[in-house]
C-alpha cells in the first residue's frame, strides 16, 4: 500500500472511492473535516446521526452512498467509542476497521482526513497510530493461493488529507516512517506464516543474507554446525541432532552509532518447526509450530526497520535456527549437553528445546559486551496459561531495561506484563546430576524457564519476552488479522527510536 499525504482542500475536488470518517461516541461534532464531507454528501452523515442508527461506538462501522453527482462515492463511519476512554491504540484498531471496510468494497484507494486537535493526540501519534492501523490490519498471507487469485483484492492507495500545512513535513515524516515500520511487520508475518518445508534454518539464513545485500550498515554471518562445535554449542546442536536440516545461528549487525558505542543484542528463538523432539507434542495444532521461529522473526525485521529508518544505535541480531525432531540421533530424556558456557544441562524433557538453543545464543551475545541484551521467544505454554493470547510476559535483572521496555509497549500497543524472578524460583532449575536442568515442571513454567536462561547472560543487562500467546493467534484482532502477528517488531523498534533519546 502506497500512502500519500495531501491537504484537505484538496479533498472534494477530487473524485473518491471511499472516505474514512471518524467519529466519537456522544454528539455528532463540528469541525471543518465532518462538515465538508457531509455537505459533499448530501448530508448522509447528519441524517444517520439522528436516526441513531450509528452512535460511534468502538468499532461500529457503517458504509454510506451519498445520492446525485457528487465526488465521494461512499462514505465509511468508524466508531472511536468514548473519548474520555480514547488512545492511540483505539485510533489504530478503528483504523484497521475502516481499512477492511474498504477492502470489503473492493476499492482500490481510501481516503480520510486527520485532525490531531480533535482527536487529543499528537500529529506525530495520530498519523502513526491511523496509518499503522489500516496497514496492518490489511495484511493477508496468500503466497500459496492458486485458485481465484483474481478475487484476492488490496487497498492500493491511502490517501490521508489535512488542513495544517505547518505540520505537513512532519505528518509526511511521520506516514513513511510508519509504512517502514509496517513493511518489517508484514516480512516477518510472512516469515512466520510460511509452512516449515519453506521455512527451514538454510532458508531462513538466505532471508537474512538478502537482506545485508540490500543495506549498507547491516552485515550478517551466519555460523555452520562445524563453527558451533568449534564454540561449544553444544545445546543448540543437541537440538538439532533429531533433523536433517542443518541448524544455523545467524548473526545480524547494524551499525548506526559509532564504534565506541556498544549494541544492543536481540536474541531471537528460531525453532523453525518444533515437533518436541523425543518428547512428541500431540498431533492437535502441531502445524502451528511452523511459528516457533516468530522471536527470531522478530530481531530480523527489527534489525531491518532499524537500518531503512537510520536509527542512531548499534543492533546486533542472533537468530540461533534449527528445527526440532525425534530422528534417530535426537537428543534424548536423561541426555546431559555442555553448553558454551561451559555449564552442563540434564534434558528432562526435548520439548523445553528452546531454552537450550538460547542458551547458547546467549552466552555468544556476551562476545558483543553489550549495553543490553534482550531474547525474544515462544517459549512457554505456561504463559499463555498466565497471560492470555494476547500479552507477553516479561521477565529481567535490569529496572532500567525493563522500564525501557514498558515504555515502549505503552507507545506501541504490544501488551506486556512482568512476571517476578525471584531466587526461590532459580532453585527449581537445579540439577541434582548436572548444573542445570531444562524442565523445572508445570509450576510456574514461564518464569522457571526464564530462570534457566539469566544463568547463561552473565553480568550484562537483561530482559526475556515469551510471545507464546501474541506471535500466533487463532482469531482476528482489530489490526492483527488471526495467524501470525509480527510480535515484538513494532515494540523493539519503538525501543530502538527511544534508545538514543536516553542513552
Amino acid at each position: 500500500m502506497r500512502v500519500k499525504i495531501e491537504n484537505n482542500p484538496y479533498l472534494l475536488k477530487k473524485s473518491l472511492e471511499a472516505v474514512a470518517v471518524f467519529l466519537f461516541e456522544g454528539e455528532l461534532p463540528a469541525g471543518w473535516s465532518v462538515d465538508a464531507i457531509d455537505k459533499a454528501a448530501n448530508g448522509v452523515i447528519q441524517q444517520i446521526w439522528e436516526k441513531n442508527d450509528f452512535e460511534g461506538k468502538l468499532h461500529q462501522t457503517a458504509i454510506l452512498y451519498p445520492r446525485g453527482d457528487v465526488g465521494i462515492r461512499r462514505v465509511i463511519l468508524v466508531g472511536l467509542g468514548k473519548q474520555g476512554d480514547f488512545s492511540a491504540d483505539k485510533l489504530r484498531s478503528a483504523g484497521a476497521k475502516a481499512g477492511q471496510a474498504a477492502r470489503s468494497l473492493k476499492v482500490k484507494s481510501l481516503a480520510m482526513t486527520l485532525e490531531a486537535d480533535k482527536l487529543g493526540l499528537s500529529w506525530e501519534t495520530a498519523t502513526e497510530a491511523s496509518v499503522e492501523g489500516i496497514i496492518l490490519g490489511l495484511y493477508q498471507y496468500t503466497d500459496f493461493k492458486t485458485l481465484d487469485r483474481e478475487s484476492i483484492k488490496e487497498v492500493e492507495l491511502l490517501q490521508v488529507f489535512i488542513m495544517d500545512n505547518e505540520n505537513m513535513s512532519l505528518v509526511k515524516a511521520a506516514a513513511e516512517r510508519t509504512e517502514t515500520i509496517c513493511r518489517a511487520v508484514y516480512f516477518v508475518r510472512n516469515l512466520v506464516s510460511a509452512p516449515a518445508n519453506e521455512m527451514t534454518p538454510g532458508i531462513m539464513a538466505r532471508e537474512a543474507l538478502a537482506i545485508a545485500k540490500g543495506h549498507k550498515k547491516i552485515k550478517t554471518t551466519v555460523l555452520e554446525a562445524a563453527d558451533m562445535k568449534r564454540l561449544g554449542m553444544n545445546a543448540l546442536l543437541g537440538v538439532a541432532r533429531g533433523s536433517d536440516e542443518p541448524p544455523k545461528l545467524i548473526i545480524m549487525e547494524y551499525q548506526g552509532a559509532g564504534k565506541g558505542h556498544p549494541p544492543v543484542v536481540l536474541v531471537g528463538k528460531a525453532l523453525t518447526f518444533d515437533s518436541g523432539g523425543i518428547s512428541l507434542k500431540p498431533a492437535e495444532k502441531m502445524d502451528e509450530m511452523k511459528a516457533d521461529m516468530a522471536g527470531g522473526a522478530a530481531v530480523i525485521g527489527a534489525v531491518c526497520a532499524a537500518a531503512d529508518l537510520q536509527l542512531p544505535v548499534n543492533v546486533v541480531a542472533l537468530i540461533p535456527a534449527t528445527e526440532n525432531l525425534p530422528g534417530g540421533k535426537a537428543v534424548k530424556p536423561g541426555d546431559i549437553l555442555k553448553s558454551m558456557s561451559g555449564k552442563t544441562i540434564e534434558v528432562l524433557n526435548t520439548d523445553a528445546e528452546g531454552r537450550l538453543i538460547l542458551a547458547d545464543a546467549l552466552t555468544y551475545a556476551g562476545r558483543f559486551k553489550p549495553a543490553a541484551i534482550i531474547d525474544i521467544a515462544t517459549l512457554t505454554g505456561a504463559c499463555v496459561v498466565a497471560l492470555g493470547d494476547h500479552v507477553m510476559g516479561m521477565m529481567g535483572t535490569d529496572e532500567n531495561l525493563k522500564n525501557r521496555i514498558k515504555k515502549a509497549s505503552e507507545q506501541t500497543g504490544e501488551l506486556l506484563w512482568e512476571l517476578p524472578l525471584w531466587e526461590n524460583y532459580h532453585d527449581l532449575v537445579k540439577s541434582d546430576i548436572a548444573d542445570y536442568k531444562n524442565s523445572a515442571g508445570r509450576p510456574g513454567g514461564a518464569i522457571t524457564a526464564a530462570a534457566f536462561l539469566s544463568k547463561f547472560v552473565g553480568s550484562y543487562p537483561w530482559v526475556h519476552l515469551d510471545i507464546a500467546g501474541p506471535a500466533w493467534l487463532t482469531k482476528d484482532q482489530a489490526y492483527n488479522p488471526k495467524g501470525a502477528s509480527g510480535a515484538g517488531v513494532r515494540l523493539f523498534v519503538q525501543l530502538l527510536r527511544n534508545w538514543s533519546d536516553v542513552a
